[in-house]
C-alpha cells in the first residue's frame, strides 16, 4: 500500500517558498494534485515568507535550501523556538541541508537534477509534506543549538577498551527526524563503541555527505558503508541510498562484514531497516542491540521483534522525542521493545547495557 495512502485524510496547508518560478510551479502543480495537500500560497525570497506565515499560517512549508540573500539555513535560524511549523527542505546535493535539518526542519526533499524523474520528486514531497503536517517539531533558537554542541556530554564514557563488551554488534534505524537523533545518540558513545550499522532513510548521494559531518561530529569513526567493509570496533556504516545492507559472517571465526546490494525494497525501502535487523537476527550468533529511533511508518518494526526473538537487547525511542512516533511506536506496540528511552537517553541505556555484559 502507498503511504500516502495511509496518511490522515485531513488537508495540508502548504506554503511554497522558492526564489525560481520554475521550481515553484513544479511544486504547487504537483502538490496541488494530491487531494489531501492544499497549497495556500507561495513566497519568492526569505523577506516574503515571513509575511506570508503570519498572514496566511500554514499547517506545512517548503522551502528551497540555496536562495540569493538570505538563505533558507539563515531564515530556519530566525524561525523562534515556539514556532511550531513543519518544514520541508527542497535541496540539491548539498550538504547544506544537514545544517538545515540541525536548525530544526523536520525532513528534506532532493531536487530533480536528472538522476530522477520530476514526478517522483513530486511524489516523495507530497509523502514528507503529509507526514511533515503530523510531525512533532523539535526547533531550539540558534544560540541554543550552538551551545549545545559545544557543551561536554554528561554521559561520561567508560575507559576505551575496558567496560564495554566488544563480542556484540549494534543495529540502529531511523527515518523522518532521525538524521539528528541519531547524531544524538552517536555523538555521546566513545570511540571504542562496538561495531555499528545503521540505516537511515535518505536519497541518494546525500549518504555519503551525512556519514561525512557525523565522523566530524562522533568520537568513533563514521563512514558510508561499502559491500564488503568488515565490522570493527570503533567503526559505524552508514547504509548507502538505494542499496540494502545486510550483515553476513565473514570469512573467519566469529567475523562478521556487510553486503550493500541492488534489491527489491523491503516494507517500502531501499535501504530498509527491516532488511538489517532481520539479517541481523537470521546471521549474527554473538550477543546484538537494536535500536529504533523516529519516523513515519513501520519499517524495522518486525525486524527489531525478530533481533529479540534471537537474544538481543532492544531499545526504542520514546514518543515524547520522537519527530514521528511511527516505526519506534509500532515496534513498542509489538512487544519488539525492551527499553523506552528520550533521544538524548538512548546512549545512556545503551551504555550501561555494555558495561554490564
Amino acid at each position: 500500500m502507498d503511504l500516502i495512502t495511509t496518511l490522515p485524510r485531513k488537508k495540508a496547508r502548504v506554503l511554497v517558498v522558492d526564489d525560481s518560478s520554475l521550481a515553484r510551479k513544479m511544486i504547487i502543480d504537483g502538490l496541488s494534485k494530491y487531494p489531501n495537500i492544499e497549497v495556500i500560497g507561495y513566497a519568492i525570497n526569505a523577506a516574503d515568507a515571513k509575511t506570508k506565515i503570519q498572514l496566511l499560517n500554514p499547517d506545512v512549508m517548503t522551502l528551497d535550501v540555496q536562495m540569493p540573500g538570505m538563505s533558507g539555513m539563515e531564515f530556519l535560524k530566525q524561525l523562534t523556538p515556539e514556532s511550531q511549523l513543519p518544514v520541508v527542505l527542497c535541496s540539491s546535493l548539498n550538504i547544506g541541508v544537514f545544517d538545515a535539518l540541525h536548525a530544526g526542519a523536520v525532513d528534506f526533499v532532493r531536487k530533480p537534477d536528472g538522476s530522477q524523474s520530476t514526478d517522483m520528486f513530486v511524489k516523495t514531497l507530497a509523502q514528507k509534506v503529509q507526514i511533515a503536517a503530523t510531525a512533532k517539531v523539535q526547533r531550539h533558537s540558534f544560540s541554543e543549538r550552538a551551545a549545545a554542541a559545544n557543551t561536554p556530554t554528561t554521559i561520561a564514557p567508560p575507559p576505551l577498551g575496558t567496560s564495554v563488551s566488544s563480542n556484540i554488534i549494534i543495529g540502529l534505524g531511523a527515518s523522518t527526524g532521525g538524521t539528528e537523533a541519531t547524531l544524538e545518540v552517536l555523538k555521546r558513545l566513545p570511540e571504542d563503541i562496538p561495531p555499528m550499522v545503521i540505516t537511515q532513510h535518505m536519497p541518494t548521494g546525500f549518504t555519503k555527505m551525512y556519514a561525512d559531518r557525523m565522523n566530524r561530529l562522533c568520537k568513533m569513526e563514521v563512514r558510508e558503508a561499502q559491500d564488503g567493509d568488515d565490522l570493527k570496533r570503533g567503526l559505524a556504516l552508514i547504509a548507502p541510498a538505494d542499496l540494502q545492507m545486510r550483515v553476513v559472517r565473514g570469512p573467519f571465526a566469529n567475523s562478521y562484514r556487510v553486503e550493500c546490494k541492488p534489491g527489491e525494497k523491503v516494507s517500502g525501502h531501499r535501504p530498509s531497516v527491516d532488511a538489517l535487523f532481520y539479517s541481523m537476527a537470521e546471521n549474527v550468533q554473538c550477543r546484538m542491540v537494536g535500536i529504533i529511533m523516529t519516523g513515519m511508518g513501520q519499517d524495522g518494526a518486525h525486524g527489531l521483534l525478530e533481533m529479540r526473538n534471537k537474544g538481543a537487547y532492544t531499545i526504542g525511542q520514546d514518543k515524547e522525542s520522537s519527530v514521528v512516533y511511527g516505526m519506534p511506536g509500532v515496534a513498542n506496540d509489538i512487544g519488539a521493545v525492551m527499553q523506552q528511552a528520550s533521544c538524548k537517553d538512548v546512549a545512556n541505556v545503551l551504555l550501561r547495557y555494555l558495561k554490564s555484559r
